[in-house]
């Protein structure tokens, strides 16, 4: 099912304060979406909307033409994974997968089952009694398994150790290749998982700075490596967003898309260009947040 997500001038307003503020965009392909903001910048605020778990105080959210709040047809297309306090949930791995089933009409217990076995999980243990790595990794199966057709996975990976957190992102792009929907990455882990994205939405202060695919992302900048007093030279008038030094050997990374006549220059000093990176990208649009 092919789904679209149309979100116009949104507001979340708490007394004075804009947890979001005007925000606008709209997704329509079955793609990976990173959704991205330093702590407070309104992730959970505007995926908690999307899932319809709040109203907005402004503006519209639609998902295929309706709105989707107490709306039990659209509802049931979204899925939205969050971490969770279980403390007092006394259930067993199996009883759950088997609830979930019952609601989420495209679930596929099978792959459920193959990724409990992937990410080692217990299915004799309460979930209260698993570490929150595991907690975390059950989440990411019942997400990943039910294939809804817009999935929101809100830093799903809190708790995860870096092999477990491999384990996901791969079974996520394996699954999303053979399945595809629409997904949306919440996250401040972004030089570990840009590579995931599609299509990346960068929130500061509640307002949406930036919603472009990952590539035009990238080109928005540049990396110059080489010798110190050739990239000091070349980049002396440029917007320097990071300066890393080895030695003799500097990499700047500029912000602003280099000419074809910049980049042949770059060569003829014997600099490399390379793309920027997200994360450097994201400092750069999000400074000044705590």
């Amino acid at each position: 099912m092919t789904m679209q997500i149309d979100v116009k001038n949104l507001s979340l307003q708490f007394g004075n304060y804009y947890a979001l503020k005007d925000v606008s965009f709209q997704l329509s392909d079955n793609k990976i979406y990173g959704l991205i903001g330093r702590n407070g910048a309104g992730k959970t605020s505007l995926l908690s909307i999307l899932a319809s778990f709040r109203e907005p105080t402004n503006g519209t959210l639609k998902i295929n033409g309706e709105v989707p709040f107490e709306n039990a047809k659209i509802m049931q297309q979204v899925n939205f994974i969050f971490n969770k306090d279980n403390q007092d949930e006394t259930e067993k791995l199996e009883r759950i997968l088997g609830d979930v089933q019952r609601y989420r009409p495209n679930f596929d217990m099978e792959y459920a089952n193959y990724l409990v076995k992937k990410f080692n999980l217990p299915v004799d243990k309460p979930i209260r009694k698993l570490s929150k790595g595991m907690q975390s990794a059950v989440n990411a199966v019942i997400g990943l398994a039910s294939r809804t057709p817009i999935t929101i996975f809100d830093e799903v990976y809190n708790g995860m150790d870096a092999p477990t957190r491999e384990i996901f992102y791969q079974e996520l792009l394996e699954d999303q290749s053979e399945h595809p929907r629409i997904i949306i990455l919440s996250t401040h882990l972004v030089s570990e998982m840009d590579y995931l994205f599609d299509e990346v939405l960068i929130l500061n202060k509640g307002q949406l700075v930036l919603h472009e695919d990952y590539e035009t992302v990238v080109t928005k900048g540049a990396s110059i490596t080489g010798a110190s007093e050739a990239v000091d030279a070349f980049t002396q008038s440029m917007n320097i967003l990071n300066t890393k030094q080895l030695g003799n050997t500097k990499s700047v990374m500029v912000y602003g898309e280099l000419s074809d006549a910049n980049r042949k220059l770059a060569h003829q000093n014997g600099l490399e260009v390379g793309p920027i990176s997200l994360q450097d990208l994201f400092i750069h649009l999000t400074e000044g947040e705590e």
